[in-house]
């Protein structure tokens, strides 16, 4: 059989895994065990080795599977990584957003392309993995809740370095119309909690109001948010070049007579350097010890004021030498090197000596929203770079 009537049987096969893929409700926090046994079983059935870290719970799991090589060599191995889970679905689809609608050559469904496409291509061109002469190792990486701050990442991380699974290339196949994204800003998420003292309205000197101090807390937020803005680092590549701060919520308080006892701010940070995220931290940490807690505690002792890390992303780092970045270049024969403005899971396998690109398909213009989408070509796009891996890896 040619080589493009394989690619079309496979591309086929990858239309009906995906849409197997949809059909789970793999949210952002809820129980993923579902969808990884079905992972799981496929590789299982090629004679990959297996194993899964699990959370706390034993309700969200990741998966890392390996095709082994045919072949011993100091060949580094290629890791291809994904997420499982997709973030919830607001009203206004057209069609069930559980449910793969084709359609004028898009293919429907949440997560087709954040980024179940790209798993459901890896798990069609596994048995031709397994079926060549490999001469390097080949893993695959499928996290759980990446779309909340990488919850499930920094677990499978840790197994790797324990694992001695460090000297290798990683390719995370976040949506980016398969072009190289080689670097992305960090993303810090938190809460912070203020808790004071109620009391009646018309008595403001007996209370300690959580909803005010956590206005002033945001205050000084938006203070060092124009002071990043106004010393980025140099030769910083990313637009906007400076680090940004963002106030997404705030919320507490009862009733209009009622001195609020209670208030939360959900912030988020996107540092472009790691010092910037250590700068401003500090700066809060400052103004909450020596300003904030000291005036609320006057009146009431106890007072408090709690910092929630949903979680710390760290940023992906450019590097001008990348095992990664020419793996992927040579198979689909395009130099370029761009940045994005979301987080990844790459900057996590980078830092423990991991060479790694960002690079998949779908558009991210299409993450996240009502009636998501992939283009089909995007899924051959993906196919004819899978057999590039599969000639890096012969």
């Amino acid at each position: 059989m040619s080589t493009e009537n394989n690619l079309d049987k496979t591309f086929n096969t990858s239309v009906k895994i995906l849409s197997d893929l949809i059909a789970f409700k793999s949210i952002s926090g809820e129980d993923n065990n579902s969808i990884i046994n079905y992972c799981e079983k496929i590789f299982n059935d090629l004679g990959a080795e297996s194993f899964k870290i699990y959370d706390s719970d034993k309700k969200r799991v990741n998966l890392f599977a390996t095709l082994k090589s045919k072949n011993k060599n100091d060949k580094k191995p290629i890791i291809l990584s994904g997420h499982t889970d997709v973030v919830p679905v607001s009203k206004g689809w057209s069609s069930d957003p559980f449910k793969a609608t084709i359609k004028n050559e898009k293919l429907y469904g949440r997560g087709s392309c954040d980024m179940k496409g790209f798993l459901a291509c890896l798990l069609a061109y596994a048995p031709i993995f397994s079926s060549s002469n490999m001469d390097r190792d080949l893993h695959f990486s499928f996290t759980f809740d990446e779309e909340t701050a990488c919850q499930g990442a920094p677990l499978l991380i840790k197994e790797l370095k324990k694992r001695n699974i460090q000297n290798a290339i990683c390719v995370v196949g976040e949506p980016t119309n398969m072009k190289i994204i080689d670097a992305h800003k960090g993303c810090y998420e938190y809460t912070t909690h203020f808790y004071g003292l109620a009391g009646h309205g018309s008595q403001p000197d007996k209370g300690v109001n959580a909803v005010e101090y956590a206005s002033k807390f945001i205050q000084k937020l938006l203070e060092i948010r124009e002071h990043l803005k106004i010393n980025p680092p140099k030769n910083s590549i990313f637009n906007p070049p400076y680090t940004t701060l963002q106030i997404g919520g705030i919320s507490g308080g009862i009733a209009r007579n009622v001195i609020a006892d209670k208030c939360k701010v959900d912030w988020e940070l996107r540092p472009v350097v790691k010092k910037d995220g250590e700068f401003v931290n500090g700066e809060i940490d400052k103004f909450i010890n020596e300003k904030l807690l000291p005036e609320m505690k006057k009146t009431y002792s106890g007072s408090k004021i709690e910092k929630e890390i949903i979680g710390e992303i760290v940023g992906f780092d450019r590097e001008e030498k990348s095992d990664a970045c020419e793996l992927v270049s040579g198979i689909t024969g395009d130099n370029s090197r761009d940045v994005v403005s979301f987080g990844t899971e790459a900057g996590l396998f980078q830092e423990i000596g991991i060479s790694t690109v960002v690079c998949g398909p779908g558009s991210i213009e299409q993450a996240h929203k009502v009636d998501e989408f992939i283009e089909l070509n995007e899924l051959k796009k993906c196919l004819k770079f899978l057999e590039g891996i599969k000639s890096k890896a012969n």
